[in-house]
């Protein structure tokens, strides 16, 4: 059995808005993420270690931002799109480790949701999905409520 391992990670500014989307739920916030699409650093970053795990290179040069097809777009079809290409491959996912780093918001009340959609959305069960969240105790741009931050693990197997 092959075994591979990928990591991600993202980082979004906060920007004029009322949620954000992390994990594919929309997340009531005093401020929305500039981005591209709908700014998911939760689900960027997995898309990313997803992708390094099978050697297909980063999550911008599937989804570019300077593509109009990928403006607002849902991250949980990168999310679905990146899972096909691993497997294509041959790869299944194992599991997925996910951090959230960030003063605020707090996650608690839609970490399940979150680990559902993940799992969903990979084909896995939830109890292979962790979701994680972390401050910077008031340091670097998190500290200081300037965007959030994300850094995902991902294990995959293939025969």
């Amino acid at each position: 059995m092959l075994v591979r391992v990928g990591q991600g990670f993202d980082a979004h500014r906060f920007a004029d808005g009322d949620h954000v989307m992390l994990g594919g739920v929309k997340i009531p916030f005093d401020f929305g993420l500039a981005a591209h699409s709908d700014g998911d650093v939760i689900l960027h970053a997995i898309c990313d270690a997803l992708l390094g795990a099978a050697g297909l290179g980063d999550i911008g040069q599937h989804f570019p931002d300077n593509d109009a097809q990928f403006a607002g777009a849902d991250s949980r079809a990168f999310l679905r799109h990146c899972n096909g290409l691993v497997a294509a491959q041959g790869h299944q996912v194992a599991n997925i480790d996910v951090t959230l780093i960030g003063e605020r918001p707090r996650i608690g009340p839609f970490r399940d949701t979150i680990k559902a959609n993940i799992a969903a959305d990979l084909g896995i069960e939830p109890g292979a999905v962790n979701v994680k969240a972390t401050t910077t105790e008031k340091m670097g741009f998190t500290g200081r409520g300037e965007g959030l931050a994300a850094a995902a693990v991902c294990l995959l197997m293939s025969r």
